[in-house]
């Protein structure tokens, strides 16, 4: 009986071409993806960058000039408000003057007092009150009668707990140092001796800078008026915060009724 054959099983060549060419494809994906990845994190890098410089510019723009897009809306109110006090004035010209011819000074600052108080107690929110301008600052703007947040966009404002120039009170007004024009924003540049106007429909006063003084922003005992008359002008403090509060005070070194002559008020 014959023997069977045995079996023999021939290996089947390897493709290497076929093989190298899938591997090439797969490290080419792979390179691919990472290059992908390495793009995405550049430019995620770089913008990160580029926001940074912008916002230090932008940061720089408003410490040295102000915002300029709330400026702008600042201005547009000012000559809003500019037009209604001219005619305010107007008005106000209309009238017999404050103070009698050739009245002493005693009986001018009286006058002037009535005629202030007459004027607070007729004004409302965010009505034009008068102007003040400050040299030193290189302000001149129009102030409004309160202090709400909508009122001090469009300029330096009164606090209504307090008075009038004139008065023989404290006259307290704040207003914004980075935004809607700034009009304190190099508040603490004043230095004793420095002019403070205020130009009202009645009268006009000129204060004398006599101090500052830094306070919390919840310090209520600054808006307690004193024996005789002051202006304060404040500002939030620092610049960007709120914080505190950067205050100047001034106290009156003349007064000029409308239609009379100057004096100068008892504790100049």
């Amino acid at each position: 009986m014959s023997q069977p054959r045995p079996v023999v099983r021939v290996a089947q060549p390897v493709e290497y071409g076929a093989t190298m060419t899938g591997a090439t494809t797969a490290a080419a994906a792979g390179m691919k993806r990472r290059t992908r990845r390495g793009r995405a994190v550049r430019w995620f890098g770089t913008s990160l960058i580029l926001a940074g410089v912008c916002l230090l510019a932008w940061t720089l723009l408003v410490w040295q000039w102000q915002d300029p897009f709330t400026s702008l809306y600042t201005r547009w109110e000012q000559r809003q408000l500019s037009s209604a006090y001219t005619a305010l004035l107007k008005d106000e010209v209309s009238r017999p003057p404050v103070v009698p011819a050739g009245a002493p000074p005693e009986v001018a600052r009286r006058s002037v007092s009535g005629a202030a108080r007459r004027f607070r107690g007729g004004v409302t929110e965010g009505s034009p009150i008068g102007r003040l301008v400050v040299p030193r600052l290189g302000l001149n703007m129009v102030v409004v009668n309160g202090t709400e947040s909508s009122t001090l966009k469009k300029g330096p404002g009164r606090h209504v707990a307090t008075f009038m120039p004139g008065e023989g009170k404290l006259v307290y007004i704040a207003g914004h140092r980075t935004t809607y024009s700034a009009p304190f924003a190099h508040i603490d540049r004043l230095e004793p001796g420095d002019r403070v106007k205020l130009e009202m429909p009645y009268a006009t006063v000129v204060y004398s800078v006599t101090r500052h003084r830094i306070v919390d922003d919840q310090d209520l005992s600054v808006l307690r008026s004193g024996s005789r008359e002051e202006v304060a002008l404040q500002a939030c403090h620092p610049r960007f915060f709120a914080t505190q509060r950067y205050i100047v005070w001034a106290r009156p070194i003349e007064i000029t009724p409308r239609g009379g002559a100057p004096f100068r008020p008892p504790s100049a």
